[in-house]
């Protein structure tokens, strides 16, 4: 993740602005403007780490927010600490020396981005360890916090997942909607497979056997098995091999850590989770800070 880039400084930003980070009342009024201190990001729980580069990047933003600040600052951490650690409750992730006012008005948002970003990543995490051993790989989906997409991702791969369509210019799925726009699976297939752009790969949604049979029959390049119970995968599963043994099979709707295995354990290649960043619980940090 390049955390200098044009997007990832537009998130920050605004962020920053949102909490009127350069205006911040309580240390103004009772912070000497020339304090220097030392904070600690702390772990209060067993997790893992994703967005330990935003740290510093706040601090660059909020000075050119704030053409006031000058003062010199210094984020350390240790080596082994870096974004897809596993991290222990207590374990310290980083260390940073800068003008106190500075730290306390950067404080939320830089947790937040932590937090957050964390919780991705420590929830995608045990969703891949539980199916480990078997061929399904994880996948995020587009449900994630608008304007937040591309760290929401970037979690998602510091947990061990894969990510899916970054946006809708990233390749066709054809999902129910579009193919009762359409008229059915044959017809909306038709129109993709002629007005695709270039060599953007077909996906279809299906639900049932029936829809899956007129999938391959017409063009899809990829299948995505829409809620249906691990039985069904199993046997969607078994009928792609039949008909086209390298066609990619996907599976979502209604995962949970719960269920993840047994629908691993169908042979599906694929498993997409929207609750890894639709739903996930931003992971327990604080920061401790000392005069230096």
């Amino acid at each position: 993740m390049d955390f200098n880039s044009r997007r990832i400084t537009a998130i920050i930003e605004n962020a920053l602005l949102e909490d009127r980070a350069t205006s911040d009342a309580t240390s103004y009024a009772c912070i000497d403007p020339s304090q220097r201190a030392s904070a600690t990001i702390l772990a209060k729980q067993d997790c893992i780490l994703a967005g330990i580069g935003c740290v510093g990047r706040i601090f660059d933003v909020y000075a050119a927010l704030d053409g006031a600040v000058t003062s010199h600052y210094e984020v350390t951490s240790h080596t082994e600490i870096f974004d897809g650690v596993r991290l222990h409750k207590g374990q310290s992730i980083a260390v940073i020396q800068h003008n106190a006012r500075v730290i306390l008005s950067c404080e939320r948002v830089m947790l937040n981005f932590l937090q957050r970003m964390s919780g991705i990543a420590t929830l995608t995490r045990k969703f891949v360890d539980a199916v480990s051993g078997t061929k399904a790989r994880i996948l995020d989906t587009r449900k994630t916090a608008p304007g937040l997409r591309v760290i929401d991702k970037y979690a998602v791969r510091c947990g061990g997942g894969q990510n899916h369509r970054l946006d809708l210019s990233d390749g066709v799925l054809l999902k129910n909607n579009h193919i009762a726009l359409a008229g059915g699976i044959v017809p909306a297939l038709e129109r993709a497979v002629r007005n695709r752009r270039g060599s953007q790969p077909i996906e279809v949604e299906v639900r049932t056997m029936s829809e899956l049979e007129d999938a391959l029959a017409h063009g899809a390049e990829a299948v995505l098995l829409d809620n249906m119970s691990p039985e069904d995968v199993r046997r969607a599963v078994e009928r792609c091999a039949q008909l086209n043994p390298r066609i990619p099979v996907e599976c979502s709707g209604g995962i949970r850590l719960e269920n993840v295995r047994a629908y691993a354990e169908t042979g599906v290649d694929f498993i997409s989770i929207g609750l890894l960043t639709h739903s996930t619980h931003a992971a327990d940090m604080s920061l401790r800070v000392a005069p230096v």
